[in-house]
């Protein structure tokens, strides 16, 4: 793979607090400090959320994304039903999490313009696919994705989605998990040289545990200090179509994890990094919402508002259209 030098620098913020007692500190201080330092009024795109998510109603999740102040989410839609090897012969139906399609997603984003844009998405090894996507961005979907589906990141069959993305000039959303989705991570680079006009979002336990040089494949959700230079952090500083999704368990347990290498990576990575929750709980805070947890943290660890501004708001809008 050809690299530019690897940026090493780290952020002028500090984090002394412990990761273990990461989550109560940020909880205790974080109305006091959005009074203190405006984030109360911050602009928020959320990149990542689902309709149907676990069978969460609607009237649910927009009150899940009002009570997080999110002013404006991305609608992932899921592909066709289908029993065949790309969904686990019908386990991953839903991106295995019960989600609608993209008729749904459009019709949320339909009736609520001012809070919804929406994605298209389709298994990708289906004879119907490419028709499948292009009536939908023909319609407005600003995107393709959550593409989640037992492949090879780099098979022809993905290599027809990137087409598609290319022809219609929007990016692709994809959720890496080792052995289950979207397989050879290691092999992801040859698509970023192939496709340089297609932006990309890495997405879930693959891509972000790959934020560490010494990651092991099958840790999901590894607990050690960080070691920098791993294929994520270098995927995000030698290709400027590579984006990163904070969303879900994954992406805030690669912040908490090491909260000293989190305020350096967030600093090193401030124009290609999107908020994202990816949660499926109806309270849109408290510890059962990830969104909301991902959402304070970056806040604690990114204390300047312009930079914050970046990760919040300005790199969606810069990747997806439709977002004001």
């Amino acid at each position: 793979m050809k690299r530019r030098q690897f940026l090493r620098t780290t952020a002028a913020t500090t984090v002394s607090a412990s990761a273990a007692g990461a989550g109560a500190a940020f909880a205790a201080e974080n109305d006091a400090a959005a009074k203190a330092d405006g984030a109360g009024e911050e602009f928020i795109i959320d990149i990542h959320q689902h309709v149907n998510y676990h069978g969460r109603q609607n009237d649910a999740m927009i009150a899940h994304q009002r009570t997080m102040r999110v002013s404006k989410s991305v609608l992932l839609p899921a592909g066709t039903e289908m029993t065949r090897s790309t969904t686990h012969n019908g386990k991953s139906n839903g991106l295995a999490a019960r989600v609608f399609g993209t008729e749904a997603a459009a019709r949320v984003a339909t009736q609520y313009p001012d809070q919804f844009v929406y994605f298209a998405n389709e298994i990708p090894d289906l004879e119907t696919t490419k028709t499948e996507l292009e009536k939908w961005l023909k319609r407005g979907a600003r995107g393709i994705g959550e593409q989640k589906f037992n492949i090879d990141c780099d098979s022809r069959e993905m290599r027809l989605i990137y087409d598609i993305a290319k022809e219609f000039q929007v990016p692709v959303l994809i959720h890496f998990q080792h052995n289950t989705y979207n397989l050879g991570f290691e092999r992801f680079h040859k698509i970023l040289e192939a496709y340089p006009t297609v932006n990309f979002f890495g997405h879930a336990q693959t891509w972000w545990g790959n934020i560490d040089a010494k990651h092991v494949p099958t840790d999901l959700y590894p607990k050690s200090k960080v070691t920098p230079g791993g294929l994520t952090d270098r995927y995000l500083s030698d290709y400027p179509n590579m984006f990163g999704d904070m969303s879900a368990g994954s992406g805030l347990n690669a912040l908490t994890r090491d909260l000293e290498h989190a305020a350096a990576f967030l600093h090193r990575h401030q124009d290609k990094l999107c908020y994202a929750s990816d949660c499926a709980d109806v309270e849109g805070q408290g510890d059962k919402c990830s969104g909301a947890k991902q959402r304070d943290v970056i806040r604690r660890l990114v204390p300047e508002p312009e930079v914050r501004a970046k990760i919040f708001a300005s790199n969606a809008r810069r990747v997806i259209g439709g977002l004001g």
